[in-house]
């Protein structure tokens, strides 16, 4: 398995990445998660529509809450065609639990525990503390991602003025054809 060291921090600390890296204009590798119900979500579920994937360590943390709970309010304004996902380690009914309690309902949580498939086939899985990095990338209908941020320091959020403008510029440009 691909190893990216030194790629990202934890209050200062280095630490490892795992699987492989992704890059902008390239098509988003499809993975399997568990939703809150214990279903299985493909990312190509949802071809057709712009997917933001916000790639997150524990939602019972200060940013990682504060990140999905202003894309749960972004969410309800960008219409049907843009989907947000929210991935992280926690367990499903964990998951659902911080939901019910925040009052998210734009943002479907999935879960990457039982495999980690997401976490190593966008790197993105961290060795030392079987967690996933920070990231958002924002995904085309065609799945190609046009965006991919991920955030050098595990405790500072994403830069979501350009993911949201990139999810409108998307929508756009599909309102013009």
């Amino acid at each position: 398995m691909n190893e990216r060291k030194d790629v990202i921090t934890m209050k200062g600390e280095p630490l490892t990445l795992l699987g492989t890296e992704v890059k902008t204009g390239e098509s988003a590798p499809d993975f399997e998660a568990i939703a809150n119900d214990l279903s299985a979500v493909k990312l190509s579920d949802f071809r057709g529509k712009v997917v933001i994937i916000s790639s997150v360590p524990s939602l019972d943390t200060p940013v990682c809450d504060k990140t999905t709970r202003l894309f749960n309010a972004e969410a309800g304004k960008l219409g049907e065609d843009v989907v947000v996902l929210t991935v992280s380690m926690d367990l499903p009914f964990a998951q659902g639990r911080w939901c019910g309690a925040a009052g998210v309902e734009n943002v479907q949580t999935i879960s990457d525990h039982r495999k980690a498939e997401f976490g190593t086939r966008y790197g993105l899985l961290i060795e030392q503390l079987r967690l996933l990095a920070r990231a958002v990338l924002v995904v085309d209908r065609e799945g190609t991602i046009r965006h991919f941020e991920l955030v050098k320091e595990l405790t500072s959020e994403p830069d979501y003025d350009v993911v949201l403008e990139t999810t409108r510029r998307l929508l756009y440009e599909r309102t013009k054809t």
